[in-house]
């Protein structure tokens, strides 16, 4: 299994980025066109990102510092939902928040897909979390 990392600045404190993990709307702000969430442990994450289901749950939630979820696809023998895992790190730096993404128990083969997708996300949370408009998200998987 693998992992992907990445990290961003967002200019807007960790209790505001922290909602854009945790609400539904905040999550659609940036990715995603449907989520249906409950930010408790055990609590169901369910994200729709390009037409394909994200499934699994929250499995920590410590506001405002970190929140890691199960993540996997509804329907798919590779990734199946809640086979992998995503934390999202908060912390505090001059005048925002820096987030530090870890999504792991990723199989070799879907590495590059989930990076690509990170690498477009990242910065529209960025976008929503510090008050702006990410606008409409045309984002599609890599082809196999």
């Amino acid at each position: 299994m693998a992992e992907f990392r990445d990290s961003i600045d967002i200019a807007a404190p960790p209790e505001t980025v922290f909602d854009y993990l945790v609400t539904n709307a905040g999550m659609t702000a940036w990715m995603g066109q449907y989520a249906e969430l409950d930010p408790t442990p055990g609590g169901r994450f369910a994200v729709d990102i390009a037409g394909y289901p994200v499934r699994g749950e929250y499995l920590e939630v410590e506001h405002p510092r970190r929140v890691v979820v199960s993540w996997g696809f509804a329907g798919s023998d590779l990734l199946p939902a809640g086979a992998s895992r995503v934390e999202f790190r908060l912390t505090a730096v001059g005048g925002g928040t820096r987030v530090d993404l870890c999504h792991s128990g990723l199989p070799d083969t879907e590495v590059p897909g989930h990076a690509d997708g990170w690498m477009h996300f990242l910065p529209r949370l960025g976008i929503a979390g510090a008050g702006g408009d990410a606008g409409p998200d045309d984002w599609q998987p890599l082809p196999d």
